[in-house]
């Protein structure tokens, strides 16, 4: 798996999530009842794909550490080991981006996660 997967992985789901915005929005009739359904869906994915991205930063460590100097496999150790930071750094990098405009906007946290896994 190599950076232009995840990248193609990520753009499809981001397509996906565009396209069932309009049903999530018909059903809820109310601001408060849509951002508390992103806020259910938020505290679901957003624990799994942070552990799924220190996997990949993991599993591209330990290949680093086995691959004795064979140049593939370093080469593709390094590509799962950028993909992880990748990874762990948009989601951080998201979060914090969400934190600022809910502070600025003075939402004060109504239906939105104040943090990671809050279930």
């Amino acid at each position: 798996m190599n950076i232009n997967n995840l990248s193609k992985i990520s753009a499809k789901i981001a397509v996906g999530a565009l396209i069932l915005m309009p049903f999530v929005a018909s059903a809820q009739t109310t601001v408060q009842g849509i951002l508390g359904t992103i806020n259910g869906i938020l505290n679901i994915v957003i624990p799994i794909l942070m552990v799924l991205a220190t996997v990949v930063f993991l599993w591209g460590v330990i290949l680093y550490i086995v691959a004795g100097g064979d140049e593939e496999k370093l080469a593709r150790a390094k590509s799962f080991i950028i993909a992880g930071l990748i990874g762990l750094f948009v989601m951080i990098a998201i979060w914090g981006l969400v934190r600022v405009l809910v502070t600025t906007f003075g939402v004060g946290g109504v239906g939105i996660p104040t943090q990671v896994g809050n279930v």
